[in-house]
């Protein structure tokens, strides 16, 4: 169920350590805050005294890396009870992860891996939700990540497995427009037929960010502007799915908090525009 706080969210940043200062130095044109969770999960320190300090200001949604929901070790109970008190500290709108895998074997790849798209993988992915989210006490949403790889052995589509996961587990989705755009260039789908296969009623949220082109392939590195093309790709998901929450990622070259305010500036606008013309 979507509270009154998750449907009032507009158009968020993720939190980034390089502008906690200027997130409370004056007022922002931010609406909430995406805390990327394991930056979080530690028993004080800066992190913690700053996000405490931002929380009193904007509201905070969690958005974690290391669930490996996809893996096959078993699912780690003490990371979830130590993310559902994070949560409930901070009373974040939602947790969110990513629909891959992470490791095998107690080793951590520190990146986030694609599946197979199976009938098996996807049971198996189910099942995991389905136990997260009762330690949780809340709906998981879970994201797509971008890809430069496939398996042979794939039946179903990306959108498919995602989609199925999503109302197997009864979980929730956060579409990442940039990845969608990335996988579509690098596995030759079509990416309106995309969006066109995501249940409206289970996204969440929306991602932003930008990638590198290396000609045959693009690579996820969100480390530049949003490029054009996911700007056209985003109208196009707000036409579908509404006023849905969006925010803008930036992981590498972090520029002043006033450029990424321009560029949330944009979204808003082409939102505003994009909702004028279904209405």
């Amino acid at each position: 169920m979507v509270t009154p706080l998750q449907s009032a969210l507009g158009f968020g940043l993720g939190l980034r350590t390089e502008h906690y200062e200027a997130l409370l130095a004056e007022p922002v044109r931010v609406d909430w805050l995406e805390a990327l969770t394991e930056n979080y999960l530690v028993p004080g320190g800066k992190p913690l005294h700053f996000l405490a300090r931002l929380r009193e200001r904007f509201p905070i949604a969690l958005h974690g890396v290391a669930l490996s929901i996809g893996g096959t070790d078993a699912l780690d109970r003490e990371y979830l009870a130590q993310v559902k008190a994070l949560a409930a500290r901070f009373e974040a709108a939602w947790i969110s992860d990513h629909l891959c895998w992470t490791g095998v074997a107690g080793r951590n790849t520190h990146d986030l891996l694609p599946l197979p798209y199976t009938e098996e993988a996807l049971r198996h992915v189910v099942e995991r939700v389905r136990v997260a989210q009762d330690i949780l006490g809340c709906r998981l949403v879970l994201e797509n990540v971008s890809s430069y790889l496939s398996f042979h052995t794939s039946t179903l589509s990306e959108h498919e497995f995602l989609r199925a996961v999503a109302e197997q587990a009864d979980c929730l989705i956060l579409l990442d427009v940039n990845n969608v755009y990335v996988s579509s260039v690098n596995h030759g789908f079509d990416p309106l037929a995309y969006l066109d296969a995501m249940p409206v009623n289970r996204v969440r949220q929306v991602h932003l960010a930008g990638h590198d082109d290396h000609g045959p392939c693009l690579v996820d590195t969100h480390d530049r502007t949003v490029p054009a093309a996911v700007w056209e790709l985003y109208v196009q998901a707000v036409r579908r799915f509404g006023a849905v929450p969006t925010s803008i990622e930036r992981d590498a070259n972090i520029p002043p908090l006033a450029d990424l305010l321009a560029e949330l500036d944009t979204a808003r606008t082409l939102a505003r525009v994009a909702l004028s013309r279904a209405a």
